[in-house]
């Protein structure tokens, strides 16, 4: 015990806060930079994984934690060395003078408690910075104030202070910068040279993916999977495509809800869970939604086609995970993306079932449907269907129905968007009814009509009247 800790409080076993830092990106990291003849200080809550393996990579670590249910958890499950207590009281006579290598991915905010009168970022961060050996390496996780989440999330109350967000003091703020060019020139500032920044998905406690540059179409899928697993509920926009098309913008690095800093070692290259594809081409849902955008019949006529034949041609194993979202396509060939569900159907209804993916998708993401009113997942994936030879019956349909109906967008913003595409549909089709009324009054008062119909009305009495006397 150092002064500072807190009794009744885990970071490891949070009941309402988020958890401590773990995830495969942060055990890629530590695994890239740490090495065996390494003295290791970790600093704010860590997952006991992460602090396994550092154990077993390292010389020998410290490890320094807040809450003493989380001290005394650590101290026995790993022969590690733990101090108890704040960073503010963490001093020179604690652990060793000096350490090859600072671990703090959570940042700097967990570093502190209730009785820590005030320690802004920056100090905090010369703390950290102070405990470095000469040539040592900083590892170092910031929040981002303003992430993806933030466009998504519906919750009002995600700004709310949470229970552990006790008050700061108006001389400054524990939390990190507000921004990612905020953050470098604050590190630039203390003298920290940062060789490698990784922008973190879905979230920085528990990053799936991490990528230093998030600039080109296949990582943006990457991360547009890791941000829109995160959230099954309501959202105020469909995560996949705002993810997509922040991306796009070149803003997928100021948006990451959060980034690990690498100071003082050569660029690990970390890649996230499951690397980026490499090699050209882009996703063949993507294709298709640039042609359901532009109203382009003819590609589409020509695309699913090609991607019906290629998926006829796997083998049952890559047929059932080959989703329109799960496969890239160069213009010429097809090839698997990374891992989908699977679906279990063969022939026809593989074909429909993987369509109807896709057609469903394009609802959820409230996509313009360039045919008229009628676009229930059926009807969008038997006209799909269609354009590869494919009569969606009853029977086919009721044989992948489970896997691609729909009530409605999971985003607000794309129910509206749903909402105002179909209330045009009708006011068009009440336009070309209205439009077709006036044609018919035309033709009823023309002079061809009226002596028309002086010939005819005569000759239908007499068929009437002879069809009388017949009976």
């Amino acid at each position: 015990m150092i002064a500072g800790e807190l009794l009744n409080w885990s970071d490891l076993h949070p009941s309402d806060a988020r958890p401590a830092v773990g995830g495969p990106v942060a055990a890629e990291l530590l695994a890239a930079v740490v090495r065996p003849t390494d003295s290791v200080l970790v600093a704010g809550p860590h997952s006991l994984e992460l602090l396994e393996q550092l154990a077993k990579t390292a010389a020998s670590v410290d490890v320094l934690a807040r809450s003493a249910p989380d001290a005394e958890e650590i101290a026995q499950a790993l022969d590690v060395r733990v101090f108890c207590g704040t960073l503010d009281h963490f001093g020179p006579e604690h652990g060793e003078a000096s350490y090859d290598v600072v671990v703090a991915l959570d940042g700097v905010p967990r570093l502190i408690g209730p009785d820590t009168l005030v320690l802004p970022w920056a100090d905090g961060l010369a703390a950290l910075k102070s405990r470095l050996a000469p040539g040592g390496r900083l590892l170092l996780g910031a929040e981002n104030s303003f992430g993806i989440e933030r466009l998504v999330q519906p919750d009002p109350t995600i700004t709310v202070p949470r229970d552990e967000d006790w008050p700061a003091d108006v001389r400054g703020d524990a939390a990190a910068p507000a921004g990612l060019k905020a953050v470098l020139s604050a590190l630039q500032t203390a003298d920290l040279r940062v060789t490698s920044t990784y922008a973190l998905f879905p979230t920085l406690v528990e990053a799936s993916v991490g990528l230093s540059s998030v600039d080109q179409a296949l990582a943006a899928a990457v991360v547009a999977r890791s941000v829109a697993a995160r959230f099954s509920g309501p959202t105020l926009t469909d995560p996949y495509r705002t993810t997509q098309e922040a991306v796009a913008a070149g803003l997928g690095m100021e948006l990451a809800p959060g980034w690990f800093f690498v100071v003082g070692a050569e660029s690990p290259g970390v890649l996230p869970d499951g690397a980026v594809p490499a090699g050209p081409g882009v996703l063949l849902e993507e294709e298709l939604f640039t042609a359901l955008r532009i109203d382009d019949h003819a590609a589409l006529r020509r695309i699913i086609p090609a991607y019906v034949e290629w998926l006829r041609g796997q083998d049952a194993a890559t047929a059932a995970v080959a989703s329109a979202d799960n496969v890239i396509s160069d213009g010429t060939t097809y090839r698997l993306f990374g891992t989908a569900p699977a679906l279990e159907s063969t022939g026809d209804a593989l074909v429909v079932a993987q369509l109807g993916r896709f057609a469903r998708r394009s609802l959820e993401a409230g996509s313009r449907q360039p045919w008229a009113v009628g676009s229930a997942p059926r009807d969008l994936t038997a006209r799909l269907a269609s354009m590869a030879g494919i009569s969606v019956t009853d029977e086919l349909w009721a044989a992948v129905a489970d896997n691609n109906e729909m009530i409605r967008p999971q985003g607000s913003a794309e129910q509206l968007a749903t909402i105002a595409r179909l209330a045009q549909e009708l006011a068009d089709a009440s336009t070309q009814a209205t439009w077709f009324e006036g044609q018919l009054k035309g033709i009823r008062r023309s002079k061809p009509y009226r002596v028309g119909q002086a010939v005819l009305n005569p000759a239908r009495v007499v068929v009437k009247r002879v069809r009388r006397v017949v009976r």
